[in-house]
């Protein structure tokens, strides 16, 4: 009986083992089957998906953003520096790239001191007011030996006969400009010299004065006197004493210096510069300046100009 009973505790604990077994066995392969890695199809081999794809609402962003964050300078100065928003690489340098514009762009206002480069106001070439040194004084050493051109009231006395040449200007260079020409600045070579309370500034034989923020070129004030006069001027003889004569102005030798003097008549000169009108008195063209009339001549198969006294016809 005892044995018995041994064969049935015996087989009792052979079933139950078994009975966990295939529980467990159970188990695992359906948590490998609801996980996709296992299937079982009556039978048959266990097989693997050949791939398997992510849902496409679970792809990245191409552009994730991340918060700015602030901290503390390395320095350990407590200064702060914030990083961009979007955590891109762009670099932050614009805010130097207008430090050089407002150097470039600190005036319009022309300051080349060379001179090559002026503003012109056309305008104003022949309306001058200052005409002091254009009245013309009589020779009163030579006697006019050919009778005048009379027209309109007046004579017009030369020593040469007539002999007209288109007027053309002569280049005396870039640092040398007709009257009423307009300039924003001097050159550093310009000197002010005061005639009659009156101040000019005079650089390289040309003769301005103060207006509209600038300086104008204008007539060479008669007595205004300087140390130097440019190396082109031309040696003329008055019949008394030489004059020296730069781009329409007449020097006259006072010591050292150099003065002014108004245009005497009779005097032959060889160029005239920009700023002259051509004017049509009856059958002749002269050439004006002011109210100084130059006739065209020739003198030893050149074309010259001569000063016209001009006088009222009684």
């Amino acid at each position: 009986m005892k044995n018995i009973i041994k064969k049935i505790r015996k087989a009792a604990v052979i079933c139950l083992a078994g009975s966990f077994f295939l529980i467990s066995i159970d188990s695992i392969a359906q948590r490998r089957a609801g996980g996709g890695g296992v299937h079982r199809a009556g039978g048959a081999g266990q097989s693997r998906p050949a791939h398997q794809s992510k849902p496409a609402n679970q792809s990245r962003p191409a552009n994730q953003s991340r918060p700015a964050v602030t901290r503390p300078g390395s320095d350990g100065s407590g200064t702060k520096v914030t990083r961009p928003a979007n955590g891109s690489n762009t670099k932050i340098n614009n805010r130097n790239n207008n430090s050089n514009n407002d150097i470039r762009n600190s005036g319009n206002r022309n300051t080349n001191i060379s001179g090559n480069t002026r503003n012109v106001d056309r305008s104003r070439d022949i309306n001058i007011n200052n005409n002091r040194n254009t009245v013309v004084r009589r020779n009163t050493t030579v006697v006019y030996a050919r009778p005048p051109y009379v027209y309109g009231g007046y004579r017009y006395h030369a020593y040469h006969p007539y002999y007209f040449h288109p007027y053309r200007p002569f280049y005396y260079g870039p640092v040398w400009h007709p009257w009423g020409f307009f300039v924003a600045t001097l050159a550093v070579t310009a000197i002010v010299v005061s005639v009659e309370n009156t101040q000019y500034h005079y650089d390289q034989g040309v003769w301005y004065a103060p207006s509209n923020g600038g300086y104008t070129a204008v007539p060479a004030p008669v007595g205004g006197t300087v140390n130097n006069i440019p190396s082109g001027a031309q040696t003329v003889n008055t019949g008394t004493v030489n004059n020296y004569y730069y781009g329409g102005t007449y020097y006259e030798k006072d010591g050292s210096s150099y003065k002014v003097v108004p245009p005497t008549a009779g005097t032959v000169v060889d160029n005239l510069p920009e700023g002259g009108k051509e004017v049509t008195i009856g059958d002749v063209k002269y050439v004006k300046f002011g109210e100084t009339y130059y006739q065209p001549v020739q003198v030893d198969g050149k074309d010259k100009y001569e000063v016209v006294l001009v006088e009222a016809d009684k």
